[in-house]
């Protein structure tokens, strides 16, 4: 199981450090499901689930990509990821402090056409990338946990998207 982890994530961290999905993907990992995230009509990004095997286990490693269609502010990033995790019920107020600290360090402003890859790695937290370069590790199961349910839990917000991730849209 080590060894499957350990060479999962190695191959996913070239594919993020190359900037593209297909061209150094492990042959294994498949896009489970995509879609679009819109506010009021417009479109915010793109979004793929990668998974071994493009089957999704949330106790496995796997990436969520989004590819920003409009240019958007890293507090705003930031701010809405809070809401989610806190609107799902994910922690106290103290630990969600210490997560916004967390995302303001690994979330930089986005332009049109950008892409950051978020890393879910089981027993470790989460890693960020942004244009394929490491922008930071938070090294929180929980975290990883409480970020990553704000497309995959069934209360999500967006349930069409979560739908078209697990691919059943």
């Amino acid at each position: 199981m080590k060894a499957t982890l350990r060479r999962c994530v190695v191959g996913l961290g070239l594919l993020l450090l190359a900037g593209g999905a297909a061209a150094v993907l492990p042959p294994d990992w498949r896009i489970q499901g995509q879609g679009e995230m819109r506010w009021f009509g417009f479109r915010l990004y793109q979004a793929s689930l990668w998974a071994p095997g493009g089957r999704w286990q949330a106790a496995q490693p796997y990436a969520l990509e989004l590819r920003y269609a409009r240019d958007i502010p890293s507090v705003r990033l930031v701010q809405a990821s809070i809401e989610e995790m806190q609107r799902l019920g994910s922690a106290d107020d103290a630990r969600l402090a210490r997560w916004k600290l967390e995302l303001e360090r690994v979330f930089p402003d986005v332009r049109e056409g950008e892409v950051i890859h978020g890393l879910h790695l089981p027993q470790r937290g989460a890693e960020f990338y942004h244009q394929g370069r490491l922008t930071g590790r938070i090294e929180d199961v929980e975290f990883a946990r409480a970020f990553f349910a704000i497309w995959l839990d069934p209360r999500t917000r967006e349930p069409g998207l979560r739908a078209s991730l697990l691919g059943a849209g």
